[in-house]
This record gives structure tokens, C-alpha cells and sequence, in this order.
């Protein structure tokens, strides 16, 4: 059944390509998705390649979830309800535009912000909130449900918001893995619906859980040695690449 879907040759890259989302993921706490749909998408149709980073998202993202235990994953989920309600709530009703939309509508649509956000971030600019605001709270969660639905990247947008509250390190990655990990079961359930996960495809995205995980566990090796500015650092270029990544396809293809 998975050899009617990927040849044996692009399964191997595949399989490279999870490795090097996990190591990512591993050292900057998120971008699996990111650098799995932009490196699967360069050889597979856009479907199959969101089919495959759905169970290796929901894997990862509950094992950061749970790093420091289950008591500190719901005191992040309580802190941040808003963001993630809402989001659910956008991520299920845009992950049926799936079959709408055209690739390259999506790819700009999510590659924009995110270049643009991590560029600013570079250059120095640093937007900092003395205190949650549940407007921008509802309104970030809108857009980042929006987003995560069509594409399963959704880390953005959790990021920005992450670091404009000025969010400890060792937080930050939980809550990545709490608002990550809900947002992976929500997709999932919006996408046996759509039809995008289903009988031939979803053993694709169960073989890439393991090289997904290996290249985390690795990754995680590195990012402890980092400090919280290395750390912030870090993320925004992957924020960076990411961007300019998705726009490059966006526009040429």
C-alpha cells in the first residue's frame, strides 16, 4: 500500500528530510512541520506531503508536551485557553479549504508574515507585551488556527507571541509543545474529514515518525548546550529560512 503512494528511492529522501525536522525541532523547540512540508513538497503532491507531517507533529509536539510533566502541560494550557480555543476553532474550519486553495496561494499566505516577522526580529526589533492582551491573544490564535489548518505549520505566529511575552526558555518549549501538540490532534481530526489523511496515506506518516524523533533527540543534545539568546537567535533564523523558503515556491514554483 505505501509503494502505490512513494517510490522506495523517494521514500529514503523522505525519510532524510523527518531526520532533519526532527534535529530542527530538537535544538529550536518547533519547525517540524515547516521543514517537513517544504522538503516533502519538493518532490510529493502538496496533499500527500501535509498526509505525512501530520503523525510525526503529533508525536514530537506531545513529547515536548509532557517534558516537565503533565501538572506543568495543563498549567500551560489553562494560561494560554484563549490562544488555543480559537485557534481549534479556525484550524478546523480552514483545513477544508485544502482542496480550494492552490499551493501557491498557501505558501504566500504563510511565507509573508513569517519573513517578514523574523526579519524585523534580526534587525533588532523586539515587540514585548508587559502583560497578556486577550484581543492580540485572540486575534494571533485566529491566525494561527487559520494557518495551521491549510498547511499544519502553525509555529510562527506561537512563536512571536511566545517572545513578546519575554517567555522563559525551558516555558517556551512546553508551551510550543502544549499549543503544537493540541493543534496536531485538532488536525488530524479535521483532516480524516477532508479525506487528507486516510487508509493509503496515513502509513507514510507513521514511518516518519521514527526518523522525525531520532533527529529530535539529537537536537535536543545541542539545544541544551544554548543560552537564551543563542536560543532566541536561533529561532528567528529558522524563522527567516523558512520564510524566504515558502515565498521562493510560492512564486516560482
Amino acid at each position: 500500500m505505501l509503494y502505490s503512494l512513494i517510490l522506495p528511492g523517494e521514500l529514503a529522501v523522505a525519510f532524510g528530510v523527518a531526520l532533519l525536522a526532527g534535529l530542527v525541532k530538537g535544538i529550536v523547540g518547533f519547525a517540524m512541520p515547516m521543514v517537513l512540508m517544504a522538503g516533502l513538497g519538493m518532490f510529493l503532491a502538496p496533499d500527500l506531503a501535509l498526509a505525512g507531517l501530520i503523525l510525526p507533529t503529533l508525536v514530537s509536539n506531545g513529547i515536548q508536551a509532557l517534558r516537565q510533566g503533565i501538572g506543568a502541560a495543563l498549567g500551560s494550557v489553562r494560561r494560554f485557553g484563549v490562544f488555543l480555543g480559537v485557534g481549534l476553532v479556525f484550524l478546523l474550519g480552514s483545513a477544508q479549504l485544502v482542496p480550494v486553495l492552490s499551493q501557491s496561494t498557501m505558501l504566500l499566505i504563510i511565507g509573508l508574515p513569517v519573513a517578514g516577522f523574523a526579519a524585523l526580529q534580526l534587525v533588532g526589533f523586539a515587540w514585548q507585551l508587559t502583560m497578556p492582551s486577550k484581543r492580540i491573544e485572540v486575534g494571533l490564535g485566529a491566525f494561527t488556527g487559520f494557518i495551521g489548518g491549510m498547511s499544519g505549520i502553525w509555529g510562527p505566529p506561537t512563536v512571536m507571541y511566545l517572545n513578546a511575552l519575554g517567555t522563559p526558555k525551558a516555558e517556551h518549549l512546553r508551551v510550543q509543545g502544549v499549543i503544537y501538540g493540541v493543534g496536531a490532534v485538532a488536525l488530524l481530526t479535521a483532516h480524516l474529514g477532508s479525506g487528507v489523511i486516510r487508509a493509503e496515506t496515513a502509513p507514510f506518516s507513521a514511518v516518519l515518525v521514527v526518523p522525525a524523533l531520532v533527529g529530535m533527540w539529537i537536537g535536543a543534545r545541542v539545544q541544551a548546550k544554548i543560552n537564551q539568546e543563542g536560543f532566541r537567535w536561533a529561532a528567528n533564523i529558522v524563522l527567516m529560512l523558512a520564510g524566504v523558503g515558502l515565498v521562493a515556491r510560492g512564486v516560482f514554483g
